[in-house]
């Protein structure tokens, strides 16, 4: 070798990551310089472990400053992993001589570094390999190769230049992409000089510079003076036998003749930070370009099967296309995969390019697999082009603390990160599926949101769904985590304290002790409590504390299945409950329409939490105590209600059996408190109707007295406004349809609201119409249309209002309780809630 050789690369290219192997198997060099921190040499022996598999990356990070971290990342295609792998293979020296990343992460955030520029008009600025995580994507100084950006005639100040583009369109091509593929993935195997590709790119990579200098990045020329120091030392200890792989883009500046003063001046007072740095595992779908990754490429996976197979690319890629659209009950047979091989070759010709490349085997795939359909063929690239391959690196990695321990709760609960979406169901009865959630709920206390839970199915408390998804950039979260513990637990409780001492809104306070339940913090959860308690002792405003309630009853909910002491939760979330039911009743009064719906949202949230308080007095959790007082309608202690006439106790189904502070005392004061506000004039018509349809709903109120409560907020003497928003409360049950069932299944109501519709004035149509869109368009579409037709033919189907009594056509004038509980027995059996009598299995047939 005469002098060093300057290997210029395009990152992630497996037609460069191949000329690299072939140019190092000609030249043998005794040392090889990498594009990358310096830093990481230590860890380059581990890339020659078999428990090493890419797509991996290297992490920098401060040390003082975790969340300050940049990525390096490899594929098996990269032609800096293959020299890698090659110098290892081989007994060779083998270095990183970029700026260090000591250098980089101190300069993160500042404006005369970044190079960020407008993106009219083309893809991401440029490729480069350092993917920078600052709470998301950032530009951070990594491998510059080649940028992809089309100049036009010249750069504009704050642009970089495109060298692919420049080439392209001198070669006469409109696709960078195609042209590279065509130039170089494409290209047979040569059997000349292996060094010759280089030659010919270092001769187009310095005609580039001469024309637009760096291209219009400031900092590739102090990176670029760092190289060139890094280069010196490895030619005073190994000589000519050094080999650099570095972006294309760099070669010329390398070659060029630059002062040892020169090149020590630019690096002269830059900032620095201590940095440690390991080795991550990588995806394919982080190194898209469509990821937001500077380097990134379009097909990850398409380019790693060039790289992979040995012979026949478009067949086997055919063939793999057609094993994943079977996979998901697409009929492709062989006959498919013979005819888009044939017909990928076919457009090959047609275009005049020596192979078929991505473009045409997609339109192959389109036209004889998919049908056309662009439907299956977006399976294909988000599955094959892409992929979602994801790296692997051994143990002995450095790690912080935190993260081993991750590790080995992962492999201890057999819980794989993937970088594929997936759905994971618990069973909470299950101790492994028990220790999983708790291990999610934690990580996602810490701000690792590997996994976010599903809305739950059912009713019942003993499952969770998650939907996982494992990224690279949560190894940067776990090491930020790490400043809180070594562990995942003490982390966990470390920063639950830490947040509750803090925190100074009650709802936030409360959704901190769902958090600590979930994640089962023993240590950390009396001091939450307190936090809770004192907090919520002096806040008296009504929707804050109403606020708080839901998530205290759903922590309540989930602690009772698992198995956590629970009761100075209840005893808070308790007293908590009777202070809203204190100062509900007055904080509804003289609302406006804003306040009015935001204090239903209120109210529906306080009614659900409530029947999910446990009984702290030794009843059953939830049960639906009648009220305080002898009357049935309670005692509660917020101000009374103003002159009401009608019915009170016969309002009012049910024994008054709840007293005290427990469940059931609280059930009542809550009942006692809907009762208020649904009989109160002062209280918006929103508020009325809800309340007097979640007493109807849990049967504390008449059928015939809300029928009564429907009539008198309907009435000609209420403003139509008014009694549209009743109508909304009562009608609008919160989107799910439910009102519009009740309509349909009571007529006599639905007759109310028809007849007061049709006598609204014309000139206060338009005002009540908004509300009753809303109310009315929340509901299922055959809701809507069953009581279209109700109301077209009539409750009686003659048209015109049923008269009082009468029930719906081909039914009595009302219910028969004794025919109704003739069918319990059999639902009962039906539902396994009791065996069949001798008698009753006689007649079953065997």
């Amino acid at each position: 070798m005469t002098g060093p050789l300057l290997l210029g690369v395009r990152h992630h290219g497996p037609g460069s990551a191949r000329a690299v192997r072939a140019a190092l198997d000609a030249a043998r060099p005794d040392a090889v310089l990498i594009e990358g921190p310096p830093e990481a040499d230590a860890l380059l022996p581990l890339a020659a472990d078999a428990r090493m598999r890419p797509p991996v990356a290297l992490l920098a990070h401060a040390v003082d400053d975790p969340g300050r971290a940049a990525f390096w990342p490899f594929a098996a295609f990269s032609p800096e992993w293959v020299a890698v792998r090659w110098a290892l293979d081989h007994g060779a020296a083998v270095h990183f001589f970029d700026l260090p990343a000591a250098h980089s992460l101190a300069m993160m955030g500042d404006p005369t570094w970044s190079d960020e520029e407008d993106d009219e008009g083309g893809d991401d600025s440029g490729e480069q390999s350092a993917d920078v995580r600052r709470d998301g994507p950032g530009r951070d100084p990594g491998r510059q190769g080649e940028p992809g950006r089309a100049p036009g005639r010249g750069p504009r100040p704050g642009l970089r230049v495109d060298p692919l583009a420049v080439l392209a369109e001198t070669a006469g091509y409109d696709d960078p992409e195609r042209w590279w593929e065509d130039a170089v993935e494409h290209r047979a195997a040569d059997t000349g000089d292996p060094l010759a590709p280089f030659a010919a790119v270092a001769e187009a990579m310095t005609a580039l510079r001469e024309t637009y200098g760096h291209g219009g990045t400031a900092r590739d020329p102090v990176r670029e003076a760092h190289m060139r120091l890094r280069l010196r030392a490895a030619r005073k200890e190994h000589g000519d036998a050094v080999a650099v792989v570095c972006g294309a883009w760099h070669v010329p500046a390398l070659a060029a003749k630059h002062t040892v003063t020169a090149d020590r001046a630019l690096l002269k007072g830059l900032p620095k930070v201590r940095a440690e740095t390991t080795w991550v595992p990588w995806t394919h779908r982080r190194l898209a370009r469509r990821s937001g990754y500077g380097a990134g490429i379009d097909s990850p996976g398409w380019y790693g099967h060039l790289f992979a197979v040995p012979d026949r690319p478009v067949e086997r890629w055919m063939t793999k296309a057609a094993g994943l659209l079977r996979d998901e009950d697409h009929a492709v047979s062989t006959a498919h995969v013979i005819e888009a091989v044939r017909l990928a070759g076919s457009l090959a010709a047609m275009r005049g390019r020596p192979l078929a490349g991505l473009s045409e085997t997609t339109d192959a795939v389109r036209a004889v697999m998919c049908d056309g359909s662009d439907v299956p063929l977006a399976l294909i690239r988000d599955r094959l082009v892409v992929g979602d391959v994801l790296g692997e690196v051994p143990e002995g990695a450095p790690a912080v603390p935190l993260q081993r321990d991750l590790d080995r709760l992962q492999r201890s609960l057999r819980l794989k990160p993937e970088a594929a979406e997936r759905e994971v169901d618990l069973d909470l009865r299950k101790d492994t599926d028990a220790a999983r959630s708790r291990l999610l709920h934690r990580l996602r206390l810490l701000g690792v949101e590997w996994g976010a839970p599903e809305r739950a199915r059912g009713t019942g408390t003993f499952r969770e769904s998650w939907r996982l998804r494992w990224e690279p950039e949560l190894r940067v979260r776990v090491a930020e985590a790490g400043a809180w513990g070594t562990t995942v637990l003490s982390a966990a409780t470390a920063k639950a304290v830490s947040e509750a001492a803090s925190a100074t809104a009650l709802a936030d306070i409360t959704a901190l002790a769902e958090r600590c339940l979930l994640a089962d913090l023993p240590e950390a959860l009396p001091l939450v409590m307190k936090a809770l308690a004192d907090r919520a002792a002096v806040d008296t405003d009504v929707s804050r504390l109403a606020g708080a309630l839901p998530a205290l009853a759903r922590a309540l909910r989930y602690g009772d299945v698992r198995g956590t002491d629970t009761a100075a939760l209840a005893e808070v979330a308790t007293g908590l409950a009777l202070r809203v039911c204190v100062g509900l009743p007055p904080a509804c009064a003289g609302l406006d329409a804003d306040g009015a719906a935001e204090m239903r949202g209120h109210v529906d949230a306080v009614h659900t939490a409530i029947r999910l308080l446990p009984d702290t007095s030794g009843g059953a959790a939830g049960t639906e105590g009648g009220s305080d007082s002898a009357d049935g309608r309670g005692t509660g202690t917020g101000p009374t209600a103003g002159p009401e006439t009608g019915p009170t106790a016969d309002s009012v189904t049910g024994p008054a059996t709840g007293s005290g502070t427990g469940a059931e005392g609280v059930v009542a004061r809550w009942a006692d408190v809907l009762e208020r506000l649904a009989r109160r004039d002062a209280v918006p018509g929103t508020l009325r109707g809800r309340a007097a349809r979640l007493l109807l709903d849990d049967g504390r109120l008449a059928e015939d007295e809300a029928a009564r409560l429907m009539g008198l907020a309907l009435s000609p003497g209420t403003a139509p406004a008014d009694a549209a928003a009743w109508v909304e409360g009562f009608a609008g049950a919160g989107g799910d349809g439910s009102g519009g069932l009740l309509l349909v299944h009571d007529e006599r109501l639905l007759a109310l609201v028809d007849a007061w519709l049709t006598a609204v004035p014309a000139e206060a149509f338009t005002d009540v119409l908004p509300l009753l869109r809303r109310t009315f368009g929340a509901y299922e579409p055959g809701v809507r249309r069953t009581l279209g037709e109700l109301v077209r033919r009539g409750p009686a189907g003659g048209g015109g209002t049923a008269p009082a009594g009468e029930g719906a056509p081909g039914f009595g004038p009302g219910l028969d309780a004794t025919r109704a509980d003739a069918v319990l027995p059999v639902l009962d059996l039906l539902l396994g809630h009791r065996q069949p009598t001798e008698e009753e299995g006689a007649g079953v047939p065997g």
